[in-house]
């Protein structure tokens, strides 16, 4: 199979989480990755793809609406939109919050659903509400691969038991083991 997308969620501990995260995959995978991180609505531009890109080698931006996704890169949601993925571009929206988040993890992961399918890879870290559980179950779905970090190694379980109650994961891992997971499915 081939991948095209990772799609990553995180709430509360998500910083140190997706830090963590992306500083593990390996440098081969050249997957376009894609996160929603829950942060105040007022966080300036800029600086979350700073911290990020402190961890990784790959390049970490927010998206402006249209942009094309690139491989091999890494894009975070701007504070206070929803990120979607439509036909190869991305999109931003100023839609409702969901789950009391704007950029919403299910509004990610459901637009990177229906765009990829079974290409998809979707991803559920720490975090306090139930965001990303859908729209996990959505890739699911759709064929893609469904990825939970262990409730038990998370900052806040909530969204990791969240999102293995509504979709059938195909792997429950501590963090450190999610790199791993990952070459294997994309590296083979």
């Amino acid at each position: 199979m081939s991948y095209e997308v990772i799609a990553i969620g995180a709430s509360w501990g998500g910083l140190e989480a997706v830090g963590t995260l992306l500083e593990g995959i390996p440098v081969e995978l050249e997957q376009t990755i894609v996160v929603a991180l829950h942060r105040a609505p007022d966080s300036a531009r800029g600086v979350l793809e700073w911290l990020l890109q402190q961890h990784i080698g790959r390049p970490v931006t927010e998206p402006d609406d249209k942009e094309e996704l690139g491989r091999s890169r890494v894009y975070v949601a701007p504070a206070n939109y929803h990120l979607l993925v439509d036909g190869g571009r991305f999109a931003l929206s100023v839609d409702e919050r969901v789950q009391y988040a704007r950029p919403s993890i299910d509004v990610l992961f459901e637009s990177v659903s229906e765009a990829y399918g079974e290409r998809a890879i979707g991803i559920v870290l720490t975090g306090t509400n139930q965001d990303g559980a859908r729209g996990l179950a959505a890739i699911k779905v759709r064929g893609g691969v469904a990825v939970v970090q262990d409730p038990r190694t998370a900052e806040r379980r909530q969204m990791p038991d969240a999102a293995i109650a509504a979709a059938e994961a195909d792997a429950i891992l501590h963090l450190d083991d999610i790199p791993h997971f990952l070459y294997g499915l994309c590296c083979r």
